[in-house]
Order: C-alpha cells, then sequence, then structure tokens
C-alpha cells in the first residue's frame, strides 16, 4: 500500500514538473531578426524576399491559412483584379503588367494562372494560390497566432518589438513588418445608425432581398458588389453617401468604382427604380415605425419587418435632437415634400469599407493614422517606416496612405512591388547590401530605358510612385531600379549609392494632369512635338544637377510626383503602350539624353568613326567606347 502511495506522488510530482517546463516553453519569448505579422499576399511577399535572402524571420498569422480575408471577402465572391492570361506576349516581366494577382518569386510558373482563368477570379482561388505560394517557397509561417498586443521595449543593446499572442507567449524582434491589411470595418455614428447591418454579416442570397426596398450607405466597390447582386430581387435599390460615384476608368484610381459592379448605374439613369443620393451621412436620422395598415398583416405574418425611415438632421424639428432613435418619425416641411428618399425601406445596409486595426499597439509602439483616407490607415513615411515608430514597417494595403488614392499601393499588383522596395531599404540598413543597379555604358543608356518603358511592371502599375533613378558618371552611369519617389531626398542613405556632380535622370510613368473628357474625341495627343500634354499613362523624364532636397519635396509644384528639374521630357502617349516609334518616341529621347549627359549618343559605322577620329579632337561616344576602344 505505502508503495503504490510512494508511486502515486512520484507520478504527480514529475506530472506538475512537467506541465511546469511546457508552461513555460510555451510562455517563453522566442526572438528572431524580423517578425512579419499577416500571411496574407503582402506578408508571404516579405517572406519571399527575407527567405531569398536567408535572414531569420517567422510570419505569424492568427488563422489556419493564409490569406484568410479571401474566405470571406469580398462576400459575393467575385474579384475585380485583373487576371489577363494571353497577352500574346512570352515576356514575364511584361505580363505581370496585366496579372494583378500573382507575387513575385524566382519561380516563373508560380503564377495565379494556376488556379484561375477567369478574367475576374473567383475569391476562392486566392487561398488556393497563396497556400501554393508559401509551400512551394518553404516561407516559414505560424499558424494559429492570433497577436493581441504590441510593444516596444528598450534594452542597453537597442530596443524590440514584443508582440503578445492569445496564449500569452510573446515573440520578439529587432524588425516588425506588419502586413494585416484592412478588416475592421468602417462605421460612421448617427442617429439610428445601430438599425444598419454590416457588409460584413448581410446575407448574400439573393432571394432574402426579394420585392425588398433597400438603403445602401457608400458608393465604393462593396456598396456597388451588394447593390448588383440584389438588383433582380429588390424592388428599388438605393445608394447614399457624401461623395458622388467616382469611376476607375476616369481617375485611373483602381480602387474607385469598377465597370464590373456598376449595373445598377444603368438602372438609375434609365430610370428602373433604382437611384443614387447624396449626404452627409452623420447628418442622417433613422428611425423604425410600422407602416400604417400593416398591424394586421403583422399578426397574419409574424416575420414582417418594420419599416426604417430615413431623414436629415437639418430637417428635423427643435428638441428633437436628444430623442432616442426609435422615436417616430419627424414629417418633411411641405416645401420639401419631394424628399428623394422619403419611403420607407426594409433594409438599410452599410458598405463602407474597412479600416486598420490600431487596436493591438499600446502607447509605446503606436502608429498615428495617415492625415488622409479619413484616418483608416496609419500614417508612414515615404518608405514605409511608421511614423514615430523606427523599426516597424508597414506592407500591402496597410501602406496604402502614401500614395491614397493616386497609384495602386493599395492592391496586390502594387504592393508586391512596394514590399520589395520596403526589403532592399532593410537591405542596405541593416546587412550593408547596396540596392541592385546595373552598370550601364553611357552609350547604352537610351536602349535600356527602351526596354524599361516597354516591359517593366514595376513603376508601370505603381506610377508617380515608384520610379528608375539613373546617376549619371560621365562615360558610364548606374541604373537603379524602382526607388521610392518620395523617398528621393533620402536616396543616397536608403540606397547606398551616392550621386556625381554629372546629376540624375528619374524615369515616372505618369498621367496628364489636365481633366478631360477620357472618351472623347479629344482624349489622347499623337504629335510628339506635344508630348508634355499627354493624357494616358508615359514615361517623364527628370534630370536633376544635383538631388532635390527635403524643402524641394514639399515645395514642388501640385500634382507633381516630384519637384521641377532642371530639363523634363515626356515620351508623347503611346496606344499601344510600347513607345518605340523611331520618329515619335527613339529620336526626341535621344535628343534629351544627350542634353543632360552633354554628349552625342548616335550610334556610327566603322568607316565614319575613322573619318571622325580623322577630323575631330574627340570622336562620339560611341566611337569612343566601341570601335576606338579596340
Amino acid at each position: 500500500m505505502e508503495a503504490n502511495l510512494l508511486r502515486f506522488i512520484l507520478f504527480t510530482l514529475v506530472g506538475l514538473v512537467l506541465t511546469s517546463f511546457n508552461d513555460h516553453l510555451h510562455n517563453a519569448s522566442s526572438h528572431y531578426q524580423y517578425c512579419v505579422l499577416g500571411a496574407g499576399p503582402a506578408g508571404l511577399q516579405m517572406g519571399f524576399f527575407l527567405s531569398k535572402a536567408k535572414r531569420d524571420y517567422i510570419i505569424l498569422e492568427r488563422n489556419s491559412g493564409p490569406g484568410s480575408f479571401f474566405n470571406k471577402y469580398p462576400r459575393h465572391r467575385k474579384l475585380i483584379s485583373i487576371n489577363k492570361i494571353h497577352t500574346g506576349r512570352h515576356n514575364a516581366e511584361f505580363n505581370l503588367r496585366h496579372d494583378w494577382n500573382s507575387l513575385l518569386s524566382d519561380k516563373p510558373d508560380l503564377l495565379f494562372k494556376r488556379v484561375s482563368g477567369e478574367f475576374y477570379p473567383p475569391a476562392d482561388a486566392f487561398p488556393l494560390y497563396l497556400s501554393a505560394f508559401e509551400r512551394e517557397l518553404g516561407l516559414k509561417v505560424k499558424y494559429g497566432v492570433d497577436v493581441g498586443r504590441i510593444r516596444l521595449v528598450r534594452s542597453a543593446t537597442g530596443r524590440s518589438y514584443v508582440l503578445t499572442d492569445q496564449h500569452a507567449a510573446d515573440y520578439s524582434c529587432s524588425i516588425l513588418l506588419v502586413a494585416t491589411g484592412l478588416w475592421v470595418p468602417q462605421e460612421v455614428e448617427f442617429a439610428g445608425s445601430h438599425l444598419a447591418e454590416g457588409y460584413e454579416s448581410i446575407s448574400t442570397n439573393p432571394d432574402d432581398y426579394k420585392d425588398q426596398a433597400v438603403l445602401i450607405l457608400g458608393k465604393g466597390n462593396s456598396a456597388f458588389e451588394t447593390a448588383q447582386s440584389i438588383l433582380g430581387r429588390a424592388s428599388r435599390v438605393h445608394m447614399l453617401s457624401s461623395s458622388t460615384v467616382r469611376l476607375a476608368w476616369q481617375t485611373h484610381y483602381v480602387g474607385d468604382l469598377r465597370a464590373v459592379n456598376n449595373e445598377v448605374l444603368d438602372t438609375y439613369q434609365l430610370k428602373s427604380l433604382d437611384g443614387l443620393a447624396e449626404a452627409r451621412l452623420e447628418d442622417v436620422v433613422i428611425t423604425k415605425q410600422e407602416e400604417r395598415g400593416r398591424k394586421r398583416s403583422a399578426l397574419k405574418n409574424p416575420e414582417s419587418r418594420d419599416k426604417l425611415y430615413l431623414n436629415l438632421r437639418q430637417f428635423k424639428q427643435n428638441g428633437d435632437e436628444g430623442k432616442g432613435s426609435d422615436e417616430p418619425w419627424v414629417e418633411l416641411p411641405d416645401y420639401i415634400d419631394n424628399f428623394s428618399l422619403r419611403k420607407p425601406y426594409d433594409r438599410v445596409i452599410r458598405c463602407l469599407g474597412f479600416r486598420f486595426n490600431f487596436s493591438i499597439f499600446d502607447s509605446s509602439a503606436r502608429l498615428p493614422p495617415s492625415e488622409n483616407a479619413k484616418g483608416r490607415l496609419p500614417g508612414v513615411t515615404a518608405w514605409y517606416e511608421g511614423k514615430n515608430t523606427p523599426g516597424l514597417f508597414l506592407l500591402g494595403t496597410a501602406s496604402h496612405s502614401r500614395d491614397y488614392r493616386s497609384s495602386a499601393g493599395g492592391f496586390v499588383h502594387g504592393f508586391r512591388y512596394t514590399a520589395r522596395a520596403v526589403h532592399r531599404v532593410l537591405e542596405y540598413r541593416h546587412h550593408g547590401n547596396k540596392w541592385p543597379s546595373t552598370r550601364l555604358m553611357t552609350t547604352q543608356l537610351m536602349s535600356w530605358i527602351l526596354k524599361r518603358v516597354g516591359e517593366a511592371s514595376g513603376p508601370y502599375q505603381m506610377f508617380e510612385t515608384l520610379g528608375d533613378v539613373i546617376l549619371l558618371r560621365g562615360s558610364h552611369c548606374e541604373y537603379v531600379e524602382e526607388f521610392l519617389l518620395q523617398a528621393l531626398p533620402r536616396f543616397s542613405s536608403l540606397s547606398g549609392h551616392d550621386v556625381s556632380s554629372q546629376g540624375l535622370i528619374v524615369l515616372v510613368m505618369q498621367y496628364g494632369k489636365r481633366k478631360i473628357d477620357n472618351l472623347g474625341l479629344g482624349r489622347s495627343e499623337t504629335d510628339w512635338t506635344q508630348a508634355w500634354k499627354s493624357n494616358f499613362l508615359h514615361p517623364v523624364l527628370y534630370y536633376y544637377d544635383s538631388l532635390p532636397t527635403a524643402q524641394d519635396m514639399k515645395t514642388r509644384p501640385h500634382g507633381w510626383p516630384l519637384p521641377r528639374p532642371k530639363a523634363i521630357h515626356h515620351m508623347v502617349e503611346d496606344f499601344l503602350t510600347e513607345w518605340d516609334t523611331p520618329l515619335s518616341h527613339i529620336q526626341p529621347l535621344r535628343r534629351f539624353l544627350e542634353h543632360c549627359v552633354h554628349s552625342d549618343l548616335r550610334a556610327f559605322s566603322t568607316e565614319n568613326c575613322f573619318r571622325s577620329a580623322l577630323t575631330h579632337r574627340k570622336p562620339p561616344l560611341f566611337c569612343q567606347q566601341g570601335y576606338l576602344a579596340r
């Protein structure tokens, strides 16, 4: 009996020790040089770059698989990102211009077209692609880690960021890369706002809206996506927001309303019961009451809904401000009895987009909200480092405040390149590896520029945000691809390359700044002598004899991506986006480059080089670097 008791006590003690040891291991802090928070497209994209550079990193994801956002959104399961597989070209870099879903890797076949061939793919295809991306590249991802707190810890050896998960386990890192995207629903508080359903929880079955009047708050893609899905069932669909509709094909901003979702514009303008209206949502008042004459029918049909009435705050009678949101509806004054939204609704749906989750950052690591995007995004520097949080970088959609409503940095086909730019900044800052560059003879420069404007995807997608920097050094030059334009004053400290007294040229893709009829007869410019009037996307070259300063960037002309240069050259817009014609594109470009490098860049035959050597003290540069150099 005593032996059994001793055995029981011994086993109990061993169990307690093992449990304590396991708890210690579970709660112990794991340290990495790089922590990537989020295994969405931006997080996995950065994971590839870190893995390729053989850095010490971990990707932390709260869900059980990558790209979990796309398991639910968009709610009606069609992506609006282009998946153009058939371009008629075999150039992989060119094809990425029209592939808005693939991530960058060193595997040429690891592309989104593997999981879907549809032009607008189903949302379910994206997690499948991301899973294949993670698996085939062997990325280090830890799933089921729900980080609820991020804090900055300073010590004698430096600073680190500590991430605490749902099990109180800590992960610390020297560099934190936040790629959580935007997933917190954006809401606006107004009287009766609690009566509105959210985009995140509405039914996606069109039959649930049969013969119902629906009011949608918002006029973005999620709002129009929702409207389009119920057009054939709802009795009427109205849409309300403070701004008018912005069409992506007019603004050139892919986050504005895309044509794939805009069928309700037809039914509105062709007067088929649907419509759009404008009012500040903060001024909206929604009240609920039973429609007249419905008491008896409600007894027969208990599932019948109370009606929702919309009013505007300026129309409320004096003394109504303090009443509850379920107060009886107040009639409008007689002189505005034709108020557009005077009829009752069965449903009000909030579709106002998403915002960044600021709540997980404590005061030591708190990110300030951006000055644009209504504060929905965190504020970041021109190289995507959090303001006031050194060593904390934003990736993906969360970094979009730098180019909000002006370029594609909030979308996969844009932030795959800004993620690469952030990695290059980190490589130089922490490992001494300069921004990759190509050394060219000056006589090769024009051919290289023509190659880049004809195929490069990074500057093409991230127009006016990423650009190529050409460092002039006399007989040769250094070609630095896809630098962050807004960080140009910090070029040397971020890239590791010095600017010589010869100056530099910056190649940018940009749209014209004039407001035009995008489908009108005068929408395009074909005369190369009027190239500066180009309206469509086209290459622009800026020549500076010295690096622009931060003050130059602040005082640049409105709408310009860069400060006013010493010389500027627009390559006239091209319908085929190839910019390769001899007279309209190549010859004007050569003349501009010759002005910048102070040398003749024409190509010469052997005979002409020989004659020039006999008759000129200094033969053309092509001859010096070619035939005469042998």
